[in-house]
This record gives C-alpha cells, sequence and structure tokens, in this order.
C-alpha cells in the first residue's frame, strides 16, 4: 500500500424529498447563483419548480443556464463564465448528471482565472481556486457531484479532455434516488457501465497488498451488478435505485483510490469515441473495457482471475489462472449485452475508418503514453480499438 492523504470536502445530504432543502444549503453560500441544466425533463418531472420554490423561499436570486448535452461542450462552459462575471455571481447549482455537474466544475474554475479555462484541460495551467459549486443529482454515473474532475469537450477539433484539482469538490450534492425513477432503461444501463468503469479503473492496480480498498471495490461492483436489473425491471425500486446512487458516489470519491494506483486508460481511449461519434460515455465504456482487458489481462493473470472469483464467482482454478480470467471478461462482457449496452463498436455503428485518429489524439502523437496497469502506446491504443471492433 502506498502512502496517501485522502480529504473530500463534499457534504452528502441523501435521501427522500432531500431536493426541498437545496435553499437553505445554497443560502450558506451566497444569495445570487447561477442554475446550470440540461433540457426539459426537470422540468417535466416538476424538480425544477421543487428547485426554483426551494431557491425563492430562501431569497436567492437565480440567473439559469440550460442546454447542457452529453459530453458537455466547451462553448457553453465560457457562456457560463461570462453571465458570471457580468453579473457578480458568485455560486453555481448544478441540477442534472455528471455532464451538467462537469460544466458547473468547468464554469467555477473559470470565473476567477484570467486566462481561457481550456489552459486548464490542456495542461498549461493549474486552477487555484473557483467559485463554490453545489449540485442535485439526476443520474447515478459519472460521480462528479463528489469527485475533484470534471472532463469537457472542445469542438474546435473534437477533443475530450478530464481536468482533476482539489478546488473542483462540490461543497455540497443532494441525491434523492427517486428523482431517478423517470430515467430510461438505456440511461439508467449507461449509468451503471459507468460506476463498474470507475471502479474497475482503480481495481487493476499494479500496487500490492491493497487488500482492503479490493474488497470495498468487489463490494462495491456487486451491488451494482446485483440491483441495475431489479432497476431496469422496476424502475420505481426505491431501495434498487438507492444502492445504485449511493454507489455512484461511492465509486468515484477518491476513497477507494487510497494506497493503490489506478490505470485510466479505457477511460481516455473511449474518450476519443464518444467526442467524434457522441455517444453515450457508459456506452462506450461497456465497448472499451472487455476489449482492454483482453489485450492486459497478461501483465498480471493473477489480478484478473481474483477479479473473476470474487465479482462473477469464477470457480477457482489454481492450475489454470489464464482460464479463469479470461472467464471473468467473458461475464463482464456478457453483463453488459444483458443490460442492453454495446460491447463491440460495430453495434454502435462506428467503423475502422478513424481508429488511427483516435489512438492518435489520445497519445497526442504518440508523445505519451497512456494507463499505468500496462503502459500503452498508439500502436496498442490501435490495436485495442480493433479489438473493439
Amino acid at each position: 500500500m502506498n502512502n496517501f492523504v485522502f480529504q473530500n470536502c463534499t457534504k452528502i445530504i441523501f435521501g427522500k424529498d432531500t431536493e426541498n432543502l437545496v435553499g437553505q444549503e445554497t443560502a450558506r453560500y451566497a444569495d445570487k447563483i447561477l442554475m446550470v441544466y440540461g433540457g426539459g425533463t426537470i422540468k417535466k418531472t416538476g424538480l425544477y419548480d421543487r428547485i426554483k420554490k426551494s431557491l425563492r423561499d430562501s431569497g436567492i436570486d437565480v440567473t439559469e443556464l440550460s442546454g447542457v448535452k452529453p459530453n458537455p461542450r466547451l462553448s457553453l462552459v465560457y457562456e457560463g463564465i461570462d453571465i458570471c462575471r457580468k453579473n457578480g455571481i458568485k455560486f453555481i447549482l448544478a441540477v442534472g448528471g455528471g455532464s451538467v455537474i462537469d460544466t458547473a466544475k468547468a464554469i467555477g474554475v473559470g470565473v476567477p482565472y484570467d486566462g481561457d479555462v481550456w489552459d486548464f484541460f490542456t495542461g498549461k495551467a493549474v486552477p487555484k481556486e473557483t467559485i463554490p459549486v453545489g449540485t442535485v443529482l439526476t443520474i447515478p454515473a459519472a460521480g462528479s457531484e463528489a469527485s475533484d474532475s470534471a472532463v469537457i469537450t472542445n469542438e474546435d477539433g473534437w477533443y475530450k479532455l478530464g481536468l482533476t484539482s482539489d478546488v473542483m469538490y462540490p461543497v455540497f450534492s443532494i441525491l434523492n434516488p427517486e428523482l431517478t425513477f423517470t430515467l430510461p432503461d438505456y440511461q439508467t444501463a449507461c449509468g451503471c457501465a459507468d460506476i463498474m468503469a470507475h471502479l474497475m479503473e482503480r481495481y487493476f492496480t499494479r500496487v500490492r497488498n491493497v487488500e482492503l480498498t479490493d474488497r470495498l471495490i468487489e463490494a462495491t461492483l456487486k451491488t451494482v451488478i446485483s440491483n441495475v436489473p431489479k432497476a431496469l425491471a422496476n424502475p420505481k425500486d426505491y431501495n434498487a435505485r438507492a444502492e445504485i446512487m449511493w454507489a455512484s458516489t461511492v465509486a468515484h470519491n477518491n476513497l477507494l483510490d487510497t494506497g493503490r494506483v489506478g490505470d485510466w486508460a479505457s477511460h481516455m481511449i473511449e474518450h476519443e469515441i464518444s467526442a467524434i461519434y457522441d455517444i453515450a460515455h457508459g456506452a462506450g465504456l461497456a465497448i472499451v473495457f472487455p476489449a482492454w482487458m483482453k489485450y492486459v489481462y497478461k501483465e498480471d493473470v493473477a489480478r484478473f482471475a481474483q477479479f473473476a472469483k470474487r465479482v462473477w464467482n469464477v470457480d477457482d482454478n489454481l492450475f489454470d489462472l489464464e482460464e479463469m480470467a479470461l472467464k471473468g471478461i467473458s461475464a463482464l462482457e456478457s453483463f453488459f449485452s444483458s443490460i442492453g449496452l454495446p460491447v463491440r463498436l460495430k453495434q454502435a455503428g462506428i467503423d475502422h475508418t478513424r481508429i488511427e485518429e483516435m489512438a492518435d489524439k489520445c497519445t497526442m502523437s504518440d508523445s505519451y503514453t497512456v494507463g499505468q496497469f500496462k503502459k500503452l502506446s498508439k500502436q496498442d491504443i490501435i490495436n485495442i480499438y480493433k479489438l473493439a471492433l
């Protein structure tokens, strides 16, 4: 186990009707805010009206910014920064899923910065401050409600890049599982693939003697695997939705990083797919992760065999750990298929045409490697895309 420092400053408010507390929580920070959200869904469900009433009752003046899309765009981040600066706004409330929250976080670090916020994503600058962000989560997936990271797509070249900074943790996040009852099945499934990917990125590490976090990750994976079919069969199953929602937060609030080094190659490989083809991030991960596993499992067959046994209940075969490992990968792929997700690029309507371009972008023209479990070159990534066809 490696040395570590763990500090997560996000206050979690979990349970039924908790969105009605948003006004009193927000009032601790500002009386003039920017509310960021996506489209009409929160209005159709009545959430928008409940949020506005709670804010109004707490005497908070609200400016709105809607139009956040999946794979959130830099252009809307610029618009939000401009609104905050012109109106003296010092707090952002994100109402939605990961795309909305990531947009709010990017706006937050952009407001006090003199340069271009994209500098943070390209590594030209490091954020030192932000205006506070609070969230009301509607889609359990990205874990952004309690993480220090955000991912934004720049339409100029369709580059999708992530940013991680300690200043980016939301100050509070409200999680009411009831708000997920109306999610379409496909969105539920994509969200769960994202949660599982966050867990697996951390699980496949070269650091030894990390049994506690191994077991925590395995338990969280098994919780998601158990509850997704229940939520798909009965979308109003509060208990299943609650387990999934809390798993989303636990998977990405950095507790499960402690003492270990995660991989993150699959996320970077997938970002190129969703940046160009605009597919759901979770669907892209369902395609990429099994392909990555098939390509790298021989780096540590024993860890993959452990994953197979503990997560997928594959029988022990100490005489053939490779067989165990491959059965675990097959079980993951079958699970993704069973909940309606693509596991091949062709199932998402994607062919080989832009594979080299994606691998080139992922490695900045082969100027650096990707991942920690196995450091991947541009050619490695091309090979993984081909395995995923």
